[in-house]
């Protein structure tokens, strides 16, 4: 009696433990690579953005930028939910500093020298 039990119920509960543990290994897997895919497009599309348009232009780089990161993650098969929308459009915000930093750094003492204020 002792050995049917432990063999219907133990062993059926170890192998839904065992699929659980699985699945959730998958689904951790493959939304981090998407997560990983969203991160690396939303950089690319504003630096491409950037050098599109140069420094300034704000709100038309923003725009540019949007068109380019949906066209980067459609290459990639990858689609924004639309709960993600308002998450992504953070990202790109939180994204400006390192974007400015690559930008800065890129260009030519002169030139970075020359967009600093003086003071009187």
């Amino acid at each position: 009696m002792l050995e049917v039990f432990v063999t219907k119920y133990l062993l059926d509960f170890a192998l839904v433990f065992l699929v659980g543990l699985a699945s959730k290994f998958i689904i951790n897997k493959f939304g981090q690579d998407r997560a990983d895919k969203i991160k690396e497009a939303i950089l690319a599309a504003m630096l491409w953005a950037e050098e599109e348009l140069g420094i300034g232009n704000g709100e038309e780089k923003w725009k540019i930028a949007w068109v380019k990161l949906i066209e980067i993650l459609r290459k990639q098969k990858v689609s924004l939910k639309e709960g993600e929308i308002s998450y992504v459009k953070d990202l790109m915000k939180a994204t400006v500093p390192e974007v400015n930093e690559i930008i800065y750094k890129a260009m030519p003492d002169v030139v970075r020298n020359g967009r600093t204020l003086k003071y009187k």
